[in-house]
């Protein structure tokens, strides 16, 4: 204490406790790359103050409009999952890789946005280019709508995910496997038989077609 001229082991008794003053939050490195003509709100507030945001257009985005490339670390397994968003991979050098982002400073603004749960909601499209993942609009985009993406029918494939759309609005398109845990199978229509992936499934219908 500068006024008893005592170091002291916490707050002094005599002229009590020093007022302190906060450095200013610097906003994370996902948030300052976003475009200005975007926006983040929060959606929902879960336990533990963990905010659920969503990107919204502020003004009209045009229709073949390009994001990215998205950033974020490359690792074989990934180490932050969440539901509400696409799990995306990449092929880099002969191998597979996930993009992850554990938190706002790994990744840019395309981190937040939404998995699109039919083809009425859905705004973006992803696909991979030249080892690098972009969003591109598949519409415009009017002010104070939010900008909710899927897969491209050949990233999906490459994602063993998915490229149909299910309409009921309270369905969610199933999502790639992340882990190692038990997944729905893929049946075919034709003969019932079960497969671990699309990409199986697919090969399998080809086969049936050139029986036919």
């Amino acid at each position: 204490c500068e006024d008893c001229g005592k170091s002291l082991i916490g707050e002094c008794k005599l002229h009590g406790p020093l007022i302190r003053a906060k450095d200013r939050v610097i906003p994370s490195r996902a948030r300052l790359t976003l475009p200005h003509y975007l926006t983040l709100r929060v959606l929902e507030l879960r336990a533990g103050n963990q905010q659920i945001l969503g990107v919204f257009a502020k003004k009209v985005i045009q229709k073949r409009t390009q994001f990215g490339p998205y950033v974020g670390q490359l690792s074989t397994k990934l180490t932050h999952y969440d539901e509400s968003r696409l799990v995306l991979q990449v092929l880099k050098d002969g191998g597979k890789y996930f993009l992850d982002t554990p938190n706002e400073d790994c990744g840019n603004w395309m981190m937040f946005v939404r998995l699109a749960r039919n083809q009425e909601e859905q705004t973006l499209v992803a696909y991979q280019h030249c080892g690098e993942v972009y969003f591109t609009t598949v519409k415009p985009i009017e002010p104070h709508t939010e900008l909710k993406v899927w897969y491209a029918a050949d990233y999906a494939k490459f994602m063993e995910a998915s490229a149909v759309f299910i309409k009921e609005e309270s369905d969610v398109c199933p999502l790639p496997p992340v882990a190692k845990e038990p997944v729905d199978p893929w049946i075919c229509s034709s003969c019932r038989s079960t497969f671990a992936t699309f990409a199986l499934l697919e090969s399998h219908q080809c086969i049936h077609k050139d029986r036919v």
